[in-house]
């Protein structure tokens, strides 16, 4: 089956933003498969090890805002580019990477954070 990368780009959006808004459950239930592999290493394997972690997460921080900067997709994989901004201030830049199933649902998830230093040697934006 020919995947179709701009509907998984859309969906790779919907089940991030949705899940970091607060609502990890309906993300889960629209957007996963029959299996969810994390390399995360803060967060185990499993659909509900990341409910957990994204509901923890809304929870202790419910005033964190996000920005999708570029999203690509190539196959059956999304690559997401994102600017973070938590309470107090802190801004991250995110790249997260998404594998799809045959019928279009995450089945699989990696990604790095990188807190946006105050000072850069080169002098180019993170984004």
């Amino acid at each position: 089956m020919v995947q179709n990368t701009e509907l998984n780009k859309q969906n790779a959006i919907a089940f991030y933003k949705t899940a970091y808004l607060g609502d990890p459950v309906k993300a889960v239930e629209l957007y996963t498969g029959d299996e969810y592999i994390q390399h995360n290493p803060v967060v185990a394997d499993g659909k509900q090890a990341f409910i957990d972690y994204f509901s923890e997460m809304h929870r202790d921080y419910p005033n964190k805002s996000i920005e999708f900067v570029r999203t690509i997709a190539e196959g059956n994989l999304v690559a997401l580019h994102t600017h973070q901004t938590w309470p107090d201030g802190d801004e991250y830049v995110t790249m997260d990477f998404f594998r799809f199933d045959q019928q279009g649902k995450i089945v699989e998830h990696w990604d790095s954070i990188q807190e946006i230093p105050a000072v850069s040697k080169n002098g180019n934006a993170m984004y």
